[in-house]
């Protein structure tokens, strides 16, 4: 088993048992038949190598004789294209010097001269051999260096001190091989402790660029956290520091034990495995797990399900995730115990922390290695002594290694242990660190093994682009959203949710509700249903009132309501915010279903929260607010809300000169719902902005909301078929999103609309945008111009997603419109499309609120036919139809 990692090479590889099989010397030609025999050579040799792992051979054994059999067509095409008086050297570096190879990886090698410049002959000779390569179907890492050059790079830059850590001969001068190996030796180049400092930022610069977690929605195998470069990181340290020529020497230092050895063995035989199916799917060097390959992959680990459903990619990404956590883990430890060693003389001071803790240059260790087997409760106590120590910057690696050894001791009497329970209590009770010490708990495998429930969730992905994270990392990213609304310093990315935080007197209810909210993903049926009955038993044992217990399960089960709501319907509508209140019933629900919202929606995609989603939540909060309150005489029946609205915004107009018959004439045209339909800000300015220019053309407004981070787009045209099409139809030339949308026909047939929109990176227009904006849907609409949506290919990420659209319909404000739900995968161009198709049918749209949650698109119009009549049924049959028609080419 010690063989198997990057073993010390002095020279070329040993040839495999079956070599004759892979190379067939005598195929090998010469002079002008040279270039064709090494390109079917290599086209034979990964033909046969992949055919072998598809037929489930050792992987190991497989990277093994790649190398081998490509640095034996190397050295052949090297033998012909460089004469050895020119007194050059091939060595093999990085990937190939370690003497591993997976079907498209690049051949690192390093040309080595020993002093001065290149002759020409030199030159000449090295174009050949590269071009020969290069033609022959070899992707090549390649560098030209002499001895001096060698070091000077490998002093400046520990990439490459490492790559020439690895550096393995392959042929001319042995002896200038040897004054390289002694140029360039570690204890010449770089001290242990330097060494092992830009290695550690390395690989924080390296994880920082994939979130610092591994539980990315389409992870790097190679480079992410917890893959193969982070156990060739331990690899290059402990080559460094011990001079070991493997990983086995860890153990023998008493830095590994061997499970832990072998878990980094097999961790690597599975990503080995994992990046070799990848490249032969992909057919190039491809080291992320895409989308369009995932589903590919579970089918070479035999993975399968039925009905099209996404089990199959979502257990092999499970099995994934847990690996690579695994690894991560290790790779944690390891370094910390490195840095425990190498860095102990500028280490924190020692502190001790009680009966059984002690903090040890900065690091909680156990002062008794017996205390788990003799305390088993000291297993959560641990991490409450870690919540309420300012000073600790983390677990002693020695004690981590002990809180996994010990694990099999939280068991059922463990998980209802009053003092386990109070110190878990108390840990989320305290003012910081209540997030850290979770994530710490689940990377350790403590928090699976205390909450069952959780176990099932630990890595599990969902196979979409709504949900960037596994269901774990994101209901940890939850936690830490409600802890970050204590601090001042998140203000900006929270306007309103800090202030109701600041009145909770128990934040603990909220991160216990957090921890369950979505810990029934994947069992089938409603998530929400069957975690607050897990919530509600935990709770329950949780030194907490009984109404608590009952808050903690009723937002468990509710905790899609209020985004639901404000994305999906219209909060300006007294009836919307009816049946919110009537499940919502209390101010205190109100508060903490809020508080949970905004940081579920906040840790579901860095891109997804923004001010248009706070705002919208923040005002449907004020609405229900407002509305449990008895006290509160502001009108919540809808003729009430339009008459005060009314003298709300009519007040304000005339505040700003403008004249107020004029104001009424202009309203009287409109129907009366735009006072439901428009908040009061937006009707104030839409009614100067429509009035400014007179009532006649087309009028086009564009304004920056900032508070909301949107842009918000006002057209006053003559209505015609078609009309909403080609608005969105500009829209979608210019890449818009179109958030929400509220539609207005006058009396005389004018059309009075409102939208909300974005760029396509999620943020307001520039000034210049707006400007071409209004000017390209002025031009459009003055010509009365029908234009139809543009027809886009499918980003490849979509690619994966797509999936037959399904319309309900249903009647709405009192039987007046037709509501249209429409759940389709998302597409360029969608908005336009279904635009075009309710133009098509003579469809009217009065509004429509947007959703988009990832991969999916969950968007509701309110419509009526050319007559403002609902919808029949045979106008929604006609309409779906066309909607399928056009969704479906």
């Amino acid at each position: 088993m010690a063989a198997t990692i990057a073993e010390s090479l002095a020279g070329p590889l040993p040839a495999p048992a079956d070599a004759d099989e892979l190379i067939d010397r005598e195929q090998l030609g010469d002079g002008d038949n040279l270039l064709a025999s090494l390109r079917d050579a290599l086209t034979r040799l990964d033909a046969d190598l992949g055919e072998r792992f598809r037929g489930g051979e050792d992987v190991a054994a497989l990277v093994r004789s790649r190398a081998w059999g490509v640095e034996q067509l190397l050295l052949y095409g090297w033998d012909a294209r460089v004469p050895e008086a020119l007194g050059l050297t091939l060595v093999a570096v990085g990937g190939f010097g370690r003497g591993a190879l997976h079907p498209h990886s690049d051949v690192d090698l390093l040309v080595l001269f020993e002093k001065g410049d290149l002759s020409d002959a030199q030159k000449e000779a090295i174009e050949c051999f590269v071009a020969l390569l290069w033609d022959a179907g070899f992707y090549l890492g390649h560098s030209v260096r002499n001895l001096a050059q060698c070091r000077e790079e490998a002093l400046a830059d520990v990439g490459t001190a490492t790559s020439l850590m690895e550096a393995r001969y392959l042929s001319g001068s042995r002896a200038l091989f040897d004054a390289l190996h002694r140029a360039v030796a570690p204890e010449v180049m770089w001290s242990a402790r330097d060494f092992f400092n830009a290695k550690m930022e390395e690989q924080a610069a390296r994880h920082a660029q994939y979130g610092d977690t591994a539980y990315n929605l389409e992870p790097n195998v190679k480079d992410g956290p917890g893959g193969l470069r982070d156990i060739q990181m331990i690899e290059w340290v402990t080559r460094r520091h011990f001079d070991a020529t493997g990983l086995h020497g860890l153990v023998e230092h008493g830095f590994l034990t061997d499970s832990e050895f072998r878990e980094l063995v097999e961790g690597q035989y599975y990503l080995w495995w994992v990046r070799y199916a990848l490249h032969l799917i992909t057919k190039r060097a491809e080291d992320r797990l895409l989308f369009d390959v995932q589903r590919q992959v579970a089918e070479f680990f035999g993975f399968r399900d039925d009905g099209g459903s996404n089990l199959a990619v979502e257990r092999f990404m499970q099995g994934y995730y847990r690996v690579v956590t695994g690894l991560e883990r290790l790779n944690e430890r390891l370094l910390q115990l490195f840095s425990e060693e190498l860095l102990s003389e500028s280490a924190p001071p020692s502190e001790d922390l009680g009966e059984d803790f002690v903090l040890l240059h900065g690091f909680l260790d156990l002062r008794d290695p017996g205390l788990f087997k003799r305390r088993p409760q000291a297993l959560m106590e641990l991490f409450d002594v870690l919540a309420r120590s300012e000073k600790a910057l983390g677990v002693r690696a020695s004690a981590v290694r002990q809180i996994v050894d010990h694990l099999y001791l939280i068991d059922d009497d463990f998980r209802n242990d009053p003092q386990v329970l109070a110190s878990f209590y108390n840990m989320l009770s305290r003012p910081s660190g209540v997030y850290t010490q979770l994530q710490r708990m689940n990377r350790y495998g403590v928090l699976a093994a205390f909450i069952p429930a959780f176990a099932q969730i630990v890595g599990r992905m969902q196979f979409d682009l709504f949900h960037v994270y596994t269901v774990d990392q994101h209901i940890l990213f939850t936690v830490r959203n409600l802890r970050r609304l204590a601090y001042p310093k998140y203000n900006g990315i929270y306007p309103n949710a800090p202030k109701v935080f600041a009145t909770m007197e128990e934040p603990a209810i909220l991160y216990v509700a957090a921890l369950f909210h979505d810990i029934a993903k994947g069992r089938g049926g409603d998530h929400s249903e069957l975690g607050k009955v897990d919530a509600l038993a935990f709770a329950r044992k949780m030194p907490m009132s009984e109404a608590d217990a009952q808050l903690v399960a009723w937002m468990v089960e509710n905790h899609l309501l209020m985004s639901q709501t404000a994305q999906k319907k219209d909060i300006g509508d007294p009836e919307t915010i009816a049946e919110f209140t009537a499940i919502v019933d209390s101010r205190r629900k109100l508060e903490h279903l809020y508080l949970l919202t905004v940081a579920d929606v906040s840790a579901t995609s860095p891109r997804l929260w923004n001010g248009w989603k706070s705002g919208l939540l923040w005002e449907l909060f004020q609405a229900a607010w407002s509305s449990l309150d008895e006290d509160d005489d502001t009108p919540t029946d809808r003729a009430g809300q339009i008459e005060h609205s009314r003298d709300e915004v009519l007040e304000q107009l005339v505040g700003e000169g403008l004249d107020a018959a004029r104001v009424r004439a202009f309203w009287a045209g409109l129907p009366a719902s735009v006072f439901l339909r428009f908040s009061d800000a937006q009707l104030a300015w839409a009614t100067a902005a429509a009035l400014q220019h007179g009532e006649d053309g087309t009028q086009v407004a564009v304004r920056l909301r900032a508070e909301r981070e949107v842009t918000e787009l006002l057209v006053c045209a003559e209505d015609y078929t078609g009309l909403f099409a080609t608005i969105t139809a500009v829209m979608d030339e210019l890449g818009l999103d179109v958030l929400t949308a509220r539609v207005v026909t006058s009396a005389s047939g004018r059309s009075f609309d409102l939208f909300q929109v974005m760029d396509r990176h999620g943020n307001p227009l520039n000034d210049i945008d707006s400007s071409v904006l209004a000017r390209r849907l002025r031009a459009e609409l003055d010509a009365r111009n029908k234009l139809a949506p543009v027809m886009r290919p499918l980003p490849r990420r979509l690619r994966p997603f797509v999936a037959a659209p399904t319309l309900h319909f249903r009647t709405a404000r009192d039987g007046a419109v037709t509501e249209m739900e429409i759940e389709c995968s998302d597409r360029p161009g969608l908005l336009s499309q279904l635009s075009a198709a309710l133009a098509a049918s003579e469809v009217r749209i009065h509004d429509a609120m947007i959703a988009t949650f990832g991969d999916r698109v969950e968007d509701t119009f309110l419509v009526t036919d050319r007559a403002d009549k609902p919808l029949d049924e045979t106008l929604q049959k006609r309409l779906a139809d066309e909607i399928h028609r056009r969704l479906d080419s």
